[in-house]
């Protein structure tokens, strides 16, 4: 899973014991622009790429902290220069591509209780081959360090907990022993996934030590020598790429250093690193080792910073950009078919556009938590009467209409809207959809006292069935603080529809604006205390479902797990997620059940991007529906 800045098949059929690539459709969008083809390729060029507004890369080290772990950089940074053990996406589909994978395709024997992957030819940098001991570094790292790894999901026997051992059982295979059986498609498309191989010079507690010098590489898998040795490594790794684990949120010191480091400048993807600041000024050029089968034309690649959408969008106009993206505010005609769109900016002449929305889930969390509010915050995110209130207020079909132009789908569950593979009835209608009066008679039904357009108050306390609830004292105001990640001018306007909404029935929330990266690195789970008291995070945009690309909610909304950002718990919920999990159950009774329970607010999906490309550029399309670039299949033709 990342954080992003921005027809249905039969599900009864048990979809979850299939492959994914027999369950998972493609989108097929039609959006009326021809895409150009055709030219005589051309060696070399600069393309020109735009970051999301405040969203520039920030972490180099691809074991990535929950608070770092996010598309821009991930998707769209690390997996650049540091291949994943396997690749997801062709195109329009979430599926595994082997062909751009490190591993082949995965052998489950055992009654699925032993995994078997072998290597493609693949090397360092430095002139070590991508071998299976890498595999074996990266899970004892993750063994070790696994609470410090975003993608780690505790409490429901995943990777690394079912692992009881890891082999490098030749220089290019790998076993995996697991504790009990699994389903295989979950365990390739949501735990395998996770794994990104690491290089021997990487095991190190110094920038002088010998490669394998720090015991992490070549050590027993659950050993506690190996663990010890492990978290001295990662430890060292991760002050390399300027995240101190003893203060998380300090400012990272180490991004001059990117370019230069003899351990970021060891890669087995197509692109290294030439230039990086604090700004989000990124230029790689190509790996000339780089042994994969799609190596890059171009002879530099440029990720563009931005502060706003205003000055993206001058960009684009000035000619600035290879491939940009049109604001939404900016698109001149609204569209009647989300997957259509429906006019392209005539400024824009040099320039074909091409729309597509991500394997995507848009919401923002609450804290069950928090101590805000005098302490009560979290009591109150804890009652489900508040949640339903706060979601009826939410008018997502008018959001989609005014402010997103009709490119957008109400979003009503965990589940991406689009394509709706696994969408069941109730989460495309939804059970709580726009409805002022039934949330102001929720709320007043519960001993809150309504002051549209003020602050509700708390006026009989108790945990009765007309009472506000446990915890909440009498006197308690409905009153919220949000922190919002700005930039994107529609995501800042549908916000601000929330906020009306909410304060015509006395739901007060105090807005205030950060960065992108402020805003995930705020948003992360705390236990109840002095310092746990963010209550609403928006980060503008959605959650990419990767590296868990089979969407059963273990690393979102099981109890405990690292991107679990609100601390939501839920029994019911975490015997559903167990049973897509590990056996051939389908989706849809964890889906339904959180499309009642709500353990983050819903919000409706807009298109992931209204994508610019210079009409002399080709292999941008399609564009990959899991937010990762591919510049080394792109080229300029004359």
């Amino acid at each position: 899973m990342r954080l992003k800045n921005l027809s249905k098949w039969a599900i009864s059929l048990g979809c979850a014991g299939l492959v994914l690539a027999a369950c998972a459709s493609s989108t097929s969008s039609s959006n009326g622009t021809t895409v150009p083809t055709g030219g005589t390729k051309t060696a070399g060029g600069v393309a020109y790429w735009a970051e999301l507004p405040n969203s520039p890369p920030n972490m180099i080290f691809p074991f990535t902290p929950t608070g770092f772990f996010s598309v821009p950089n991930e998707n769209q940074f690390e997996y650049l220069m540091y291949r994943p053990l396997y690749w997801f996406g062709n195109g329009l589909n979430v599926n595994v591509n082997y062909q751009l994978s490190l591993g082949q395709a995965p052998v489950y024997t055992n009654n699925d209780q032993t995994v078997t992957v072998n290597l493609n030819n693949y090397v360092w940098s430095n002139g070590e081959p991508v071998n299976a001991q890498d595999v074996v570094f990266f899970m004892n790292m993750y063994h070790s360090e696994k609470d410090n790894y975003g993608a780690y999901v505790p409490g429901i026997n995943a990777i690394p907990d079912d692992v009881s051992d890891v082999v490098a059982t030749s220089p290019t295979q790998v076993v995996f022993t697991l504790t009990g059986p699994v389903n295989p498609n979950w365990y390739t498309y949501n735990n395998l996934s996770q794994i990104i191989p690491m290089p021997e010079s990487w095991d190190v507690t110094s920038l002088t030590g010998a490669p394998g010098s720090g015991g992490c590489y070549a050590g027993k898998y659950g050993a506690k020598a190996t663990d010890t040795a492990c978290a001295a490594v990662w430890g060292f790794l991760a002050n390399q790429a300027g995240y101190n684990p003893s203060n998380p949120t300090a400012a990272n010191n180490a991004f001059g250093t990117y370019v230069t480091s003899p351990i970021w400048s060891v890669v087995d993807g197509p692109w290294k690193l030439s230039h990086f600041d604090a700004t989000g000024n990124v230029t790689m050029v190509p790996n000339t080792t780089y042994s994969g089968p799609v190596k890059p034309t171009l002879s530099e690649f440029v990720e563009v910073p931005f502060t706003s959408e205003d000055a993206e969008y001058d960009a684009l106009l000035g000619g600035k950009l290879s491939v940009g993206y049109l604001p939404l505010a900016d698109e001149p005609k609204a569209t009647t078919n989300p997957l259509v769109v429906a006019a392209q900016d005539p400024r824009l002449t040099n320039y074909f556009v091409n729309e597509y929305y991500g394997w995507q889930f848009t919401y923002f969390p609450i804290n069950f938590n928090s101590t805000g509010d005098n302490g009560a915050a979290g009591k109150i995110f804890s009652q489900l009467y508040i949640r339903q209130a706060l979601e009826m207020l939410i008018d997502q079909p008018a959001i989609i209409s005014k402010v997103f132009k009709g490119y957008g789908y109400p979003q009503y569950g965990p589940i991406p809207p689009e394509p709706d593979t696994y969408v069941t009835s109730l989460a495309s209608t939804g059970v709580y959809p726009y409805n002022p009066t039934k949330a102001k008679d929720l709320l007043s039904s519960h001993g809150w006292k309504v002051v549209p357009g003020g602050t509700d108050i708390c006026e009989n306390a108790g945990s009765g069935s007309n009472q506000c609830g446990a915890g909440i004292p009498s006197g308690t105001p409905l009153t919220f603080n949000l922190q919002f990640a700005t930039g994107i001018i529609t995501q800042t306007e549908a916000v601000n529809d929330e906020i009306a909404s909410w304060d015509s029935d006395g739901i007060h929330v105090n807005e205030t604006t950060a960065t992108f990266d402020t805003v995930i690195g705020n948003a992360t789970a705390c236990t109840p205390g002095p310092s746990c008291t963010w209550e609403m995070e928006d980060w503008a945009g959605s959650w990419v479902y990767y590296p868990d690309i089979y969407p059963t909610g273990e690393e979102l909304f099981a109890t405990g797990a690292v991107s679990n950002y609100g601390s939501y718990s839920d029994p019911i919920n975490d015997a559903n997620i167990k049973a897509t999990d590990f056996t051939t159950q389908n989706l849809d009774n964890y889906e339904n059940y959180l499309v009642k329970e709500l353990p983050v607010i819903y919000l409706p999906s807009q298109v992931q991007s209204l994508t610019e490309i210079q009409k002399n550029m080709r292999g941008v399309t399609p564009q990959n529906t899991l937010s990762t670039l591919t510049p080394e299949s792109w080229y300029f033709v004359k």
